[in-house]
This record gives structure tokens, sequence and C-alpha cells, in this order.
């Protein structure tokens, strides 16, 4: 559980920071407008604040399935995955 803790609030610490701007041109991918820069970085914070909140929960021994399913309820729609993956739809 311990692990688990460290490895969520690493995660979190990751996806608290700014986006970098990628280039996608060499993927063939059309680059992202301003705005969608701008819903990155809050989709990014919403997620690492539910990863926080997670890994407070995991500490204060409510036990793993409590707070995933915690954390899945926050995560609804943000990242991929039921416990909210560090990557974003696009």
């Amino acid at each position: 559980m311990r692990n688990c803790m460290i490895t969520l609030l690493a995660a979190a610490l990751f996806a608290a920071t700014p986006a970098l701007s990628q280039d996608k041109s060499k993927k063939g991918e059309k680059p992202h407008t301003a705005a969608e820069e701008q819903k990155d970085i809050q989709d990014h914070r919403a997620m690492a604040e539910a990863h926080t909140a997670a890994a407070k929960c995991l500490q204060s021994g409510k036990g793993e399935k409590v707070c995933h399913d915690q954390l899945a309820k926050d995560c609804k729609g943000l990242g991929i995955g039921k416990l909210c993956g560090m990557k974003h739809h696009h």
C-alpha cells in the first residue's frame, strides 16, 4: 500500500506541472490551439488533485478499495482508465 501511495503522489506531482508543448508535426498531428492547451492544463491539475486526495485517503487508513472507488469518481471523464491514468482524451 505504501508503494501505491508513493506512486500516486509521484503521478500527482508530475501532472501538476504545466504540460510542455510537444512537436506534433513530427507525428503528423495538428498542434493544439491555445484553448486546447489551457484545457489540458486544467485537466492535468484536476487529475493531480484527484490523485493527491487518493494519496491522503490511503494515508488515513481508509483502505485501497474505498480510496480507489473515490478516485474513479473524481477522475470520471478526465483520464484514461478507471483510476485516472495520467493521459488525457483528445
